[in-house]
């Protein structure tokens, strides 16, 4: 016989509520920005009241953040990510990833939360601190590493310093996309690789 007596598994419930929280704020975040978005406008959204949100975050940048993280993971979940590659070929592997960050800077649902938490950062430095930390630096640390291994087989530099020669690579992508003046395509992804290898190739 089924046990109906059973109470509801409360951290079942807790996680469906924490779920829609985070899809109401990248959902509102994309309608109307992030200056307009509210606590209250993304309890409405997601059914609960806003004390419950109050809970668990201490503002609505603190929602956002965590829900930008949640979308990444649902990107790795769904096979859009599946970790950088190492075929051996650097310039190949490079540019294998540089399309998919330029994939998801055209995506809205990537965009428009990056776009809100990049301008709120750059206001609130607490914010901009956690925004590094826990959502730009560990992309970096994996072209890091990557690069690391390129060196190790000789196929670029060994004097080099690795993390600028990062930045040389990602750092175009993000100004040309901030700045909104160029489209961004595969073809100037792919150039930002090729220039860049070219100078830090072995001497």
């Amino acid at each position: 016989m089924a046990d109906t007596d059973k109470s509801p598994d409360s951290s079942r419930r807790s996680e469906r509520s924490r779920r829609a929280i985070l899809d109401a704020s990248l959902a509102l975040v994309g309608e109307v920005g992030y200056n307009k978005l509210t606590i209250e406008a993304i309890a409405a959204r997601a059914g609960v009241g806003k004390q419950t949100i109050y809970r668990w975050w201490p503002s609505k940048a603190a929602v956002l953040l965590e829900a930008s993280m949640a979308l990444s993971g649902d990107a790795e979940d769904e096979g859009e990510w599946t970790g950088f590659p190492d075929t051996g070929d650097i310039a190949a592997d490079l540019k294998h990833v540089l399309r998919l960050t330029v994939d998801q800077f055209n995506d809205e649902k990537y965009e428009a939360p990056a776009r809100a938490l990049t301008a709120a950062g750059a206001i609130d430095r607490e914010l901009g601190e956690k925004f590094t930390r826990q959502l730009l630096e560990p992309a970096l640390v994996l072209y890091e590493n990557r690069l690391r291994a390129a060196q190790a087989a000789g196929q670029i530099d060994a004097d080099i310093d690795v993390r600028i020669a990062v930045e040389m690579i990602v750092g175009p992508l993000t100004h040309r996309w901030l700045q909104r003046t160029n489209p961004l395509t595969h073809d100037f992804a792919d150039t930002c690789v090729d220039q860049v290898l070219r100078g830090i190739a072995p001497r």
